[in-house]
């Protein structure tokens, strides 16, 4: 069964950072690509971000490309996003996916196999 929860969420000033944390349960030796999403009160969700099973691949919204960066430790089946310089525009409920083509990097829903709960941000001065 698979299980992905998120956490490191909170409340930051505009410009300030937060790093936010996936952690990914699978079958053993699953290769998989993980993605964040985000959901901003009143808009649809949008893709922030994306890495490859070995973690040399990424994707980044041009909204956050040069302040989100994203990572992953596939022994202890975590992927994380650091994000710095941050925007109230950036208030969301972030989510983390895990799709099991280890390639994926876009957006695309039919990729996303696997969701998480979701944790809130808030960028508020």
């Amino acid at each position: 069964q698979w299980q992905l929860v998120e956490s490191g969420g909170g409340l930051v000033e505009p410009g300030g950072s937060l790093k936010l944390s996936c952690t990914v349960s699978s079958r053993p030796s699953e290769r998989y690509s993980v993605a964040w999403f985000r959901r901003a009160p009143g808009k649809e969700r949008e893709g922030v971000s994306s890495i490859s099973d070995n973690g040399h691949g990424t994707n980044y919204a041009d909204a956050v490309k040069g302040r989100f960066t994203i990572s992953r430790n596939n022994v202890e089946h975590t992927v994380s996003l650091q994000m710095d310089r941050l925007k109230v525009e950036d208030t969301a409920v972030y989510y983390c996916a895990a799709s099991r083509d280890p390639w994926v990097l876009d957006f695309w829903s039919f990729h996303w196999d696997y969701w998480g709960q979701g944790t809130q941000v808030s960028v508020s001065s």
